[in-house]
Order: C-alpha cells, then structure tokens, then sequence
C-alpha cells in the first residue's frame, strides 16, 4: 500500500510541477520521499521475525540477529498509549531486546508466541 501512495504522490509532484506550484511541489516531494522511506524499509526488512528448529531470525535495520531457542527469552507485553492497550512480543538474549508490534509480525503477537512456545518446545525436546 505505501507502494501505491508513493506512486500517487509521485503524479502529484509531476502535476504541480508542471503547474507551476513550487510550494505545493515541495510540500508533496517531502511526503513521497517520507512515505517512499517507509515502503522501503518495510520491503527491505522483510520477514522481520522468522523461526526454525534452530532458533529465532530476527531482521532489523542493524542486520540479521541470529538466538538459538536456548538463549532467547520471550513474551508478551501490553502497553497503553494515547488511550489504547498496544501489544508487543518482546525477544530478549543477553543485553539484546527486540520488541515487535503487529505490523511487524503480520499477525496477533498472542498467536505468534503460541507459534514460537511450540516450536521452542519441539526443538528442545
């Protein structure tokens, strides 16, 4: 979807241009690049989270984090910000922390430690 507004925004920078508006350019050339960043970065980044009989693969900005099941701590935290109960799945080895949201995962952050617990559980069986 941030593709598609990219684009959109994109035709408005050409269309105001071409129209002389120069404020009105600038102004729609800040929000395609804004919004071209963040299609980017959520191309870029994904999977963010994925899991195998080895471990945990987390994808963040700083490169890939590799946690064996071992080492890796998880569970899930609710927050409340701007009057709304946020829930996270936080990941936690050694001095490492990673929080994701339900944007970063695609799914219910319950349904994916469900996932996780189980995959945890098989792999140190």
């Amino acid at each position: 979807m941030a593709w598609v507004i990219t684009l959109l925004l994109l035709a408005g920078v050409l269309w105001l241009a071409f129209g002389g508006d120069v404020g009105g350019t600038v102004l729609t050339g800040v929000a395609m690049l804004s919004v071209g960043a963040l299609a980017l970065h959520g191309t870029l980044l994904r999977p963010r989270l994925a899991a195998g009989p080895d471990g945990i693969l987390a994808r963040t900005v700083g490169g890939a984090h590799r946690y064996s099941w071992s080492e890796a701590r998880l569970r899930l935290r609710t927050t409340r910000r701007l009057g709304r109960d946020n829930l996270t799945l936080e990941v936690e080895s050694g001095d490492h922390l990673l929080v994701f949201g339900r944007i970063d995962l695609g799914e219910d952050p319950r349904d994916v430690l469900d996932v996780l617990t189980a995959l945890k559980g098989q792999a140190l069986s």
